[in-house]
């Protein structure tokens, strides 16, 4: 069944956007695996892996602005695949759970296992190098700007920042924090780490340093 739903889901990325096309996806897919691996207690392989394939098919939607929530509606949509794909009931409530808790913004929290590791797979693709080449790469594709020195840490108050600079310390470096499971927090320390060290050099070519 994996390999049908991933063949029904990555027709909704033909026009994604580079920050959460079909790539992100399979990133998170390896990235779910290590952290299935590396964790001490068994969870549902299956489930885990059914809900990455799906877990941002509504995003292309809530880019072109035909949807506020892209994990509720994913989750719906992602619903009526697998039961197109004949998937067990349980098994729908339970990917479309990991669906709908996956999204940073939303007041959903994972009360599985599953859904845990689905979120912190997803949050570890937007730490480390990639995470840093996703924030230019979203960040140009809505016309925000690198870094404006009129509008500072102090004197941002929107949520996500209001520049790609402001978004790292405001979202970005706070993921390690949101993760749900220690291995995700260990991978995310060491990314986070280097998002860091990032910054620093950014910070010093802004004030001169050659």
């Amino acid at each position: 069944m994996l390999e049908a739903v991933r063949d029904r889901a990555r027709p909704y990325f033909d026009d994604a956007s580079p920050a959460h096309d079909w790539h992100h996806v399979q990133r998170v897919e390896t990235l779910a695996e290590t952290l299935v691996d590396r964790h001490p207690e068994s969870t549902d392989e299956r489930v885990v892996r059914l809900a990455v394939a799906l877990h941002d098919i509504g995003r292309p939607r809530e880019d072109r602005g035909e949807t506020d929530d892209h994990a509720s509606w994913g989750a719906r949509e992602g619903g009526r695949i697998l039961r197109d794909l004949g998937a067990a009931t349980e098994t729908v409530d339970r990917v479309q759970h990991c669906i709908r808790a996956h999204r940073y913004s939303n007041d959903v929290e994972p009360a599985t296992l599953e859904a845990k590791l689905v979120s912190d797979a997803d949050n570890l693709d937007a730490l480390g190098a990639v995470g840093i080449a996703r924030v230019f790469t979203y960040g140009g594709e809505i016309g925000e700007p690198i870094h404006d020195p009129t509008r500072s840490l102090e004197e941002d108050d929107t949520d996500a920042g209001a520049t790609q600079y402001n978004h790292f310390h405001k979202k970005i470096l706070d993921l390690p924090a949101r993760m749900y499971t220690d291995v995700g927090r260990d991978l995310a320390a060491d990314r986070a780490g280097f998002v860091r060290e990032y910054l620093d050099r950014f910070d010093g070519e802004l004030s001169g340093e050659a």
